[in-house]
């Protein structure tokens, strides 16, 4: 798959920077903007370049035949969004049963405008004790990335003021449905 990943990025005029800082073994990879479908394509070409192995919450309703097997393979795991209880920690809980263990999220949580981003991906990291690793399709670079780890304090408020801080000046594929 690497090879012709390679070969779609060239294709398309995009290039890939960066990888997994060192040492790095377990963490939650921020993967903003999400704007569009395109993005988890672009992004998972992405790792089959870099051999990341990188697994993403997706909601459970695409788990459907016959895309369930295919998103499986990708590294998709199914979320259901409607119950109500400890996700954080189940999910969280996924991180002390793989070594190596890369979960992608999309703060934003969707593809639609939002006003905030969601906390579920700050909390996961928090309570696996792994780091943030910021990741990014910049469409107006074709730049697919992987930035630096970011260790949460604990002070949400802080540390996202930090984290959007990075994402400032990367364009999204639809830029009006990305907000900071």
């Amino acid at each position: 798959m690497r090879q012709l990943s390679k070969f779609i990025y060239k294709l398309l005029g995009w290039k890939y920077v960066g990888g997994m800082p060192d040492g790095i073994t377990k963490a939650v990879l921020i993967i903003a903007p999400h704007t569009s479908n395109w993005d988890f394509l672009m992004g998972k070409l992405y790792t089959w370049i870099i051999q990341l192995p990188v697994s993403i919450l997706i909601k459970k309703e695409a788990f459907f035949w016959p895309t369930a097997g295919l998103l499986k393979k990708a590294g998709g795991i199914p979320i259901d969004r409607t119950k109500k209880g400890n996700t954080v920690g189940q999910i969280a809980a996924l991180f002390q049963q793989h070594d190596p263990f890369y979960l992608g999220v999309t703060p934003e949580g969707t593809r639609k405008l939002r006003s905030e981003w969601k906390r579920g991906f700050y909390f996961i990291a928090m309570e696996a004790k792994v780091p943030l690793v910021f990741s990014y399709l910049d469409y107006g670079k074709k730049e697919a990335g992987i930035g630096p780890a970011f260790y949460p304090t604990g002070d949400y408020d802080q540390d996202l003021a930090k984290i959007q801080e990075y994402y400032k000046g990367i364009t999204a594929r639809y830029p009006n449905q990305f907000n900071l």
